[in-house]
């Protein structure tokens, strides 16, 4: 058994299944309400610079009367932030656990919103770019199914993040006082901002798809009808060289031999020139 499963059991007297979640890699958000404590899972915002933006880390809490244990893998920043603020001033550990964790949430989830700001540009570049028709189709769609997947990564955590602050909000737990139950109210909406913005940049996202996909169509028409028109332009020239390539008598063109050759390029230049023209007028090119 692992040392921290050892303090976690034998010291703070925690259930063995809560202690066996804390030590799992992922846990997605919940909140469980055991003997003596409480037992919260969220989950803190860590930007990358890759193609996702949204990587996200769980960190467990243990929410007793007179304790707060907090279990997580690497350096959660809101963790150290408020970390440093009880040792500026000690005053903070004397409001209660209850105070000390809602100081880490709300830091965690003010975390989200420039990231949600930056995926927001990031979707205005890549509308912009597809609206004027640059790059390379496939490059476009590779970074519209990797802004996909961070929407969805964000609202897979965002949702049910938002019903574990809610329930704290709503005073389920006698630990919860009033005043911490505003506090947690105000934790809230900020996730339902986050959320709403989600969703917001889910049906953008999708608007850019379907123009993305209209602009292909649109590229792929350019490309038929250039090809049709050609197609169409060379049939009766076709149809003419081969007639004279054919071992039967045709009526001699004026001039003599010599020039029926050039009498037969500029009849076929006029066919395919009155063709043009007939294009135009009708609006084809």
């Amino acid at each position: 058994m692992a040392p921290e499963s050892v303090i976690l059991s034998d010291t703070f007297g925690l259930h063995p299944l809560s202690v066996e979640d804390a030590m799992s890699p992922i846990e997605y958000p919940k909140i469980e309400a055991h003997e003596g404590y409480l037992y919260v899972v969220l989950h803190f915002l860590a930007l990358t610079q890759g193609e996702t933006a949204f990587a996200t880390h769980d960190i467990d809490f243990f929410l007793g009367r007179n304790f707060l244990v907090t279990v997580h893998n690497g350096q959660s920043p809101s963790v150290k932030e408020t970390r440093e603020l009880c040792l500026r001033n000690h005053a903070v550990l004397g409001d209660g656990p209850v105070s000390l964790f809602h100081r880490i949430v709300d830091r965690m989830i003010d975390r989200y919103l420039p990231g949600v700001e930056q995926l927001e540009v990031q979707l205005d570049t890549l509308e912009e770019a597809v609206l004027k028709e640059e790059g390379r189709p496939e490059d476009v769609l590779r970074r519209v199914l990797a802004h996909k997947r961070d929407i969805s990564a964000l609202r897979r955590i965002v949702t049910p993040q938002r019903d574990v602050i809610n329930r704290l909000s709503r005073r389920e737990f006698a630990d919860i006082s009033v005043e911490m139950a505003f506090r947690f109210r105000d934790v809230y909406d900020h996730l339902s901002r986050v959320n709403d913005e989600a969703l917001m940049l889910g049906d953008q996202l999708t608007a850019v798809l379907d123009a993305h996909f209209s602009n292909v169509s649109n590229r792929l028409n350019r490309v038929m009808k250039i090809l049709t028109v050609l197609t169409t332009i060379f049939m009766p020239l076709t149809v003419l060289t081969s007639l004279y390539g054919m071992n039967v008598h045709l009526p001699q063109l004026p001039g003599g031999e010599g020039l029926q050759f050039w009498w037969l390029l500029g009849f076929m230049a006029a066919i395919a020139l009155g063709m043009l023209g007939m294009f135009r007028r009708l609006r084809w090119l």
